[in-house]
């Protein structure tokens, strides 16, 4: 029963690895089918510029997710931990967004051309996120800001408030 928590999140790191591949290429097919057999006489060479950039849009996130993904072994081959949980946020969540943001942008550019720029949203949100980072390091002026009598009170009854012992009402039989 030791290490039924890692086996079960390797096996669903597999099952979800496998459904992003299965995403990315059902993306990669849709685009050459439509677009190299319907719209052949508008396929040009943009359009192969397009399928390599995203063809690296999608391998870059997928290999990171994959490293992540991996399982860690003992040397005796026992498994230590099952890999990343992939259903968390942050730089994992950052990196499917990239995924699904490409998959929209590669298959809607088979409609228009200007479906292109939606690729704008990912150094867009980087910089909303570095903007937030750097911040934290400015200076921000005068922290001790003027507070009125009223805010004054307030917050003093209520830390007042929070320094009382809490008492639990209980039944006893």
């Amino acid at each position: 029963m030791a290490n039924q928590g890692a086996k079960k999140r390797k096996e669903e790191n597999v099952r979800h690895m496998a459904r992003l591949r299965q995403v990315i290429i059902a993306c990669n097919v849709v685009y050459v089918l439509i677009k190299m057999s319907i719209f052949h006489s508008s396929f040009t060479w943009k359009h192969w510029i397009g399928l390599v950039i995203t063809s690296a849009a999608y391998l870059i996130p997928y290999q990171q997710l994959a490293k992540m993904a991996n399982p860690a072994y003992a040397q005796d081959g026992e498994l230590l931990d099952g890999g990343f949980d992939m259903t968390t946020g942050g730089v994992c969540g950052y990196l499917h967004d990239v995924i699904y943001i490409t998959c929209f942008v590669q298959v809607m550019s088979i409609i228009s051309g200007k479906f292109w720029y939606i690729y704008l949203v990912i150094p867009a949100f980087g910089l909303y996120q570095s903007f937030g980072f750097i911040r934290g390091f400015l200076p921000q002026g005068s922290e001790e800001s003027v507070e009125d009598e009223k805010t004054r009170k307030k917050r003093e009854k209520l830390e007042k408030k929070a320094s009382r012992p809490k008492f639990v009402k209980s039944r006893t039989r």
